[in-house]
């Protein structure tokens, strides 16, 4: 790779890395053009899935009510581990139907497990949150999601959002992660 290359894939990979706003560091400066010191420290921890779970541990710890003969960091660790599977090796089969979307999750191994786990029950929340009619099938290596609307408008809205849109909609992901790592949640 010449160093032209190099250089703009890196210029690429650090704007997609920024948090929506904020610009990228110029030359000697940080994000938004502030100055770097020579004592600055990296934010980011590197995997989504550590940075997870060390958002949470700093929470717990923060909070003197935590109890922590409850608190269950490796039960949340499995539960980031399937997203993370569900995100990355799952396969998606997707089928139009009448007032919205069929799709056939699979995937093999942990994959296909992760899939049998999570889409069941993410569909009772989806289904709170949208008002949509939401049936979740668990399959030897995956689940089946249905997901429909009598309204035109939220019909189109649920195929546009197709698979991994309808999985990480809503705001209940984090407050659930929280509740599972303190021995609670499902």
């Amino acid at each position: 790779m010449s160093r032209s290359t190099a250089v703009l894939a890196a210029s690429f990979a650090l704007w997609f890395a920024l948090p929506a706003g904020a610009e990228p560091p110029h030359h000697g400066h940080g994000a938004g053009g502030h100055a770097v010191s020579a004592d600055a420290r990296p934010v980011q921890p590197g995997q989504a899935v550590f940075g997870a779970v060390q958002e949470i541990v700093a929470l717990l710890e923060a909070d003197p009510a935590t109890d922590w003969s409850r608190v269950d960091i490796d039960r949340l660790h499995r539960h980031l581990l399937d997203m993370e599977r569900l995100a990355t090796a799952a396969r998606a089969a997707r089928e139009e139907v009448p007032g919205g979307l069929r799709l056939t999750v699979t995937g093999e191994g942990e994959a296909g497990e992760a899939a049998r786990r999570m889409i069941p029950a993410h569909a009772g929340l989806l289904a709170a949150e949208t008002g949509w009619a939401v049936r979740a099938e668990p399959l030897p290596a995956g689940a089946v999601l249905t997901v429909t609307s009598g309204d035109p408008a939220q019909a189109a809205r649920i195929r546009a959002l197709g698979f991994m849109g309808l999985m990480a909609r809503g705001g209940h992901h984090q407050p659930h992660h929280l509740a599972m790592a303190r021995g609670g949640g499902h």
